[in-house]
């Protein structure tokens, strides 16, 4: 299969990082799978926002099975040419995908229109508006519609090429690969772009010690004096402190760390519901079901659903 990595000025470099995936797939099978090409739309050096230059070969009409478009740290200014060149491409290619603001690339050439796509959460708002045929996603971390793909921020770009290789070869390879790759664990793309813990934005140490206390423990009550014990205050004081380092109480953080564990089980595994629930430390499936509806509008089966064949079965 012959991807196209296409380089917009000012790349990020990172974007690298995803596509080396291809390669622990092809070390992983014994055979070259997948053959990457580095493209730009007149080929030669092209340099990277942090001023790395990379040999690229020109945009042309060669065959390609997909085709994967990386730009920089801010929204990328589409040529006239690179928008023709990939529209004539999207008609061969059997996928077409993009990396973080990327997205916009595809925009401007017409490939958004009546998909589902995801960008980096700062510039969601900005791709919905550019494009408003367009359904943004902004609480995905990677988006599959069809030929369309697109990823919401660098690191995103591997779950996304990781993705791909669960698409194209099975579960197995796909874990394989990102084993080798040392990733924390494969996310499916319904992933959210937010963690629980950097959304409260805590500076303070002991409180930070009674989250993550609450994050290793979260089968257990963790009342407030529970989290006052972790952080060695008297529970007056922890109350006082948390509210001013987080804005919010102790047991809606708590239940924030919940949702998040549950979520995740949610879309990484088959267990059924009720064990989700036990496991995340609510009291049952009810309980999480009515979490679940006041943070994302959604039921705990919904979020599975939409996990789809990209969820570790």
């Amino acid at each position: 299969m012959r991807v196209g990595l296409v380089l917009c000025p000012s790349f990020q470099a990172v974007c690298f990082g995803a596509v080396a995936a291809f390669d622990v797939a092809n070390k992983h099978a014994g055979e070259k799978v997948y053959d990457v090409r580095v493209l730009s739309e007149d080929g030669g050096l092209v340099a990277s926002s942090s001023g790395i230059q990379v040999m690229t070969e020109p945009f042309d009409q060669s065959p390609l099975d997909t085709l994967i478009v990386a730009a920089g740290l801010e929204i990328p200014t589409s040529s006239p040419g690179l928008v023709r060149l990939l529209r004539a491409a999207a008609g061969d290619a059997r996928r077409v995908a993009s990396i973080c603001l990327g997205s916009f690339v595809l925009g401007d050439a017409g490939l958004l229109n009546r998909r589902r796509a995801t960008t980096h959460w700062r510039y969601a708002a900005e791709l919905q508006v550019r494009f408003p045929d367009c359904r943004v996603d902004m609480d995905k971390i990677f988006v599959a519609d069809g030929q369309i793909w697109t990823s919401a921020g660098m690191s995103a770009g591997m779950d996304l090429v990781v993705g791909m290789i669960e698409r194209d070869l099975g579960p197995e390879p796909a874990r394989a690969v990102a084993k080798g790759m040392v990733m924390y664990h494969r996310r499916s793309g319904g992933q959210s772009q937010h963690s629980a813990l950097l959304d409260l934005g805590v500076s303070e140490d002991r409180i930070q010690r009674a989250l993550t206390y609450a994050r290793q423990n979260l089968r257990e009550s963790l009342s407030t004096e529970d989290l006052a014990r972790a952080a060695c205050l008297s529970p007056r004081q922890f109350a006082r402190l948390f509210r001013s380092q987080t804005g919010t109480t102790p047991a809606k953080a708590v239940e924030a760390l919940r949702i998040e564990a549950a979520k995740l089980m949610l879309e990484q595994s088959r267990l059924p519901i009720e064990v989700v629930a036990q496991q995340s430390g609510f009291a049952n499936r009810e309980r999480m079901r009515q979490a679940f509806i006041r943070a994302h509008g959604e039921v705990p089966r919904a979020i599975r659903n939409e996990a789809g064949t990209l969820a570790v079965l």
